[in-house]
């Protein structure tokens, strides 16, 4: 366990039951208040009573610390509890100093109250509270544990006449259906959340020491308003408690409860375990948050009523949506545990931290398949979900990505099957058939998702939210948003127009002829989307060749798409019929190993079934411009994709001025393209690459900061690099050093591919994304030769 230093010398738990004990003993076994005394369990001394005390189960005093007779440190607990064998118990345990039933008599110079009593007991304790405070440190914090922040903020509005700016509202997400301070569990903390809620004029000084104790008792520590805690909890923790309960005494009440219960299979059980919580502490919180409790229990009354007449009806589409979707719904929150989550919890998370830590040298060589092509994901869910019919998905990319949007259409009402082992069934609804989500689209990291999905959701019938993870909030969505508009779409953005998208539904789109300003990809297919809903037809010119991907696929689902020149363009009103898809492999994948055999003596590797679209294949012509010993093998074309074998050794690379025309070919493989210039002999030159300034990050700036990082000669230029290799044909050609990737997945991937050529090793912050873009790259990257370690970024911080 992490600890931290406390400032409190004595905390005062009001309330010993399993929170407040399990408190207190996390406390404890963190390093509070432990005295040397021989304890066999850790906790500290459990009988260091005033043998003349008039109550006989605690001491109204301890002597100070000073006192040549004392019992040790300044640092004490110490509880009240209306029970005074619950403070007996406690002593005896170990886990507090002195305790008592009179709050007066325990308050006196703590520095740290906890209010641990049930929720309607809130407003009684604050009120014998406040006429003791007096005696309490002049500096003392108060905080709570309850799970209904609004009912105990009520109460402290009422009792303090305002809400005291010592005062911090929190919540551990926690529990256990044991109660008692004899159920007190000192990891009970450990690894879950505790959400603070502190309100605007609240002493920052008072949020830091509470986020502070419940640090060292190992929880993670969040933050949210007290109305969307309410909302949130309600649904993730009170409707669950109220259905167990709920179905336990349906069952409990029928005639042959008996054989019921007899016979309850494990899923029974694991359901309705919580309906062995404390009844009393329920109905507290029930009564509490009425209010966000019976609008959650109404959301799940429309759920079990839609699946209901499903049933009914034998209607197994609609079973199967809502059955899939709920199982990958719940995969998916698995997924994301240390990340931005899914939909009402995706407030609740943090970015997980990861680190690499790449050691220099290796070769690299072997035969691999990477993951599926994140671009043709993407449209295979899009398109297959608006389509006529079944699609059948081979190969398609199991990354967050592209889990997003699969959830997302999920929560638009399309049954979707799987993905097992890159297969997924889509159900399609066709162009008007899908349904307004219950709450906003959440899509990761994806930028491509959600470029993709305001073309697509500008013309449905409903409102729309569409929003991501902290990363992709910080991107541009102008570019996007503004010639949707001009299709008559109404978008709403953040500041900077920036995510989230706010789309309102039912605007009449019509067709427009539209100059992209920028070679992009996600634009041009965004407005082809829109098109499919636009009145006449719309229109799109690109100043330089971008990925066809849309094009080919709406084409593979008969929809007609026009192209001359540097323009293509369809017309609204069609329909999309379903046609099965193999996903080829990511050539934006595959480019982390071709530079890593490229510049690697002895390397010699052959990537799998890699797409080679001539809209994408910028990397293949720019690494053979530097020399690279690269060869494609067994061409084919695959669902109407060109793929092949690509087979690369090492061959020494020279610097090279990247012609313009390739630039938009290879522009998110530009980062490990970084890479092989700076292994390169003379001087690479890059132009025209402003694209890159708006990516997940700049990647101009962020690849620039690296190479200097790890001692690579660079000039960095408002639209491009250039790049001095070091063009030795063996050893090392640039040292070691820190990364910080900037959360973004190519960063990462392409200074650990740097480490092959490097003197020291390499370590790179803030990796955890990589699984968004590349799931299995570690796993790939150690099976070819590198020599990778994963780390906690709180490691060595």
């Amino acid at each position: 366990m992490v600890t931290r230093k406390h400032e409190e010398s004595r905390i005062l738990i009001v309330g010993l039951g399993l929170i407040g004990g399990s408190l207190a003993a996390a406390l404890r076994a963190s390093g509070y208040g432990r005295r040397d005394s021989g304890d066999a369990d850790g906790f500290g001394s459990a009988k260091e009573r005033d043998s003349g005390d008039a109550d006989g189960f605690g001491s109204a005093k301890l002597r100070d610390s000073d006192d040549p007779g004392g019992f040790g440190p300044a640092e004490q607990i110490v509880a009240c509890d209306p029970d005074p064998n619950e403070i007996r118990r406690g002593l005896e345990m170990g886990l507090i100093d002195r305790g008592d039933t009179r709050l007066e008599r325990v308050v006196d110079g703590v520095s740290l109250i906890v209010l641990a009593v049930p929720v309607l007991a809130m407003r009684s304790v604050m009120g014998e509270l406040v006429r003791c405070l007096g005696d309490a440190a002049g500096d003392v914090v108060l905080t709570d544990v309850g799970s209904t922040k609004a009912a105990i903020r009520d109460c402290a509005l009422e009792v303090f006449g305002r809400m005291p700016a010592n005062l911090v509202l929190g919540h551990p997400i926690a529990g256990s259906e044991k109660s008692g301070v004899a159920a007190a569990d000192p990891e009970l903390y450990i690894g879950h959340k505790v959400i603070l809620t502190p309100e605007p004029d609240t002493d920052p000084a008072a949020l830091a020491r509470v986020q502070a104790m419940w640090s060292a008792c190992g929880a993670e520590v969040l933050e949210m308003g007290v109305e969307r805690h309410d909302q949130v909890l309600a649904r993730t923790s009170h409707l669950p408690h109220l259905l167990a309960f709920s179905l336990v005494d349906t069952l409990a009440r029928q005639d042959e409860r008996l054989e019921i219960f007899r016979y309850a299979a494990g899923g029974f059980r694991d359901f309705t375990r919580i309906a062995g919580s404390d009844p009393v502490m329920w109905r507290d919180i029930f009564t509490a948050n009425r209010d966000a409790v019976l609008a959650s229990l109404n959301d799940f009354e429309a759920g079990v009523a839609r699946l209901r007449v499903a049933v009914e009806r034998g209607d197994g589409d609609a079973m199967l949506a809502i059955f899939d979707r709920a199982s990958h719904a719940r995969h998916y929150f698995e997924s994301l545990l240390n990340k931005t989550s899914y939909q009402a919890e995706y407030q609740m998370q943090q970015q997980g931290n990861l680190r690499y830590r790449m050691s220099p040298g290796g070769a690299v060589v072997g035969r691999i398949r990477v993951p599926g092509d994140k671009s043709i994901s993407h449209r295979s869910i899009m398109l297959g979900a608006l389509a006529e019919g079944v699609t059948e998905i081979k190969g398609f990319l199991e990354g967050e990505d592209s889990l997003a949007t699969l959830q997302a259409f999920r929560e638009m009402g399309v049954a979707i099957e799987g993905p097992y082992q890159g297969r997924v069934t889509v159900h399609g609804v066709g162009l008007h058939g899908l349904k307004k989500p219950s709450g906003p689209l959440y899509v990761g990291n994806a930028g491509t998702a959600m470029r993709l999905f305001a073309g697509l959701l500008a013309g449905q019938a409903f409102d729309t939210e569409l929003t991501g993870d902290t990363s992709l909030t910080k991107r541009p969505m102008n570019r996007v948003a503004d010639p949707l508009r001009l299709m008559g779409a109404e978008i709403d953005t953040a500041e900077g127009g920036r995510p989230p998208l706010q789309l309102h539904g039912g605007r009449a789109l019509k067709g427009i002829s539209y100059d992209m300003p920028m070679a992009s990809a996600q634009v041009k297919s965004c407005l082809l989307l829109a098109g499919l809903y636009a009145e006449g037809e719309t229109r799109v010119s690109e100043p330089a060749p971008t990925r066809d991907h849309t094009e080919r696929m709406l084409a593979g689902f008969g929809y007609p798409v026009h192209r001359d020149g540097d323009t293509c363009w369809l017309s609204g009103g069609g329909r999309l019929t379903a046609a099965p898809i193999d996903v080829p492999s990511d050539i934006s994948s595959a480019t982390f190993f071709l530079v890593a055999a490229a510049i690697t003596p002895g390397s010699d590797l052959v990537l799998e079934h890699v797409g080679i679209n001539p809209t994408r294949i910028g990397v293949i012509n720019i690494l053979k411009l530097m020399g690279a010993d690269l060869r494609l093998e067994n061409e084919r074309e695959v669902g109407g994709e060109p793929v092949a074998d690509l087979h690369i050794r090492h061959a020494p690379l020279k610097g090279i001025d990247i012609p313009l025309e390739q630039v938009p070919l290879a522009i998110d493989e530009f980062p490990a393209l970084f890479i092989a210039a700076a292994n390169a002999r003379g001087t690479t030159r890059l132009r025209g690459a402003e694209e890159l300034r708006v990516k997940e990050s700049d990647r101009l700036q962020a690849m620039a900061d690296g190479l200097a990082a790890i001692g690579v000669e660079h000039t960095l230029y408002p639209d491009g690099i250039d790049i001095v290799g070091g063009g030795s044909a063996e050893g090392s050609n640039y040292g070691g050093g820190r990364i910080d990737s900037l959360e973004d997945h190519r960063i990462a991937m392409s200074f650990a591919i740097a480490a092959l050529r490097a003197s020291e090793e390499i370590i790179i912050d803030d990796c955890a994304n990589v699984a968004t873009s590349f799931p299995g790259f570690v796993d790939l990257a150690r099976k070819v030769g590198l020599t990778l370690t994963e780390e906690s970024g709180e490691e060595g911080a």
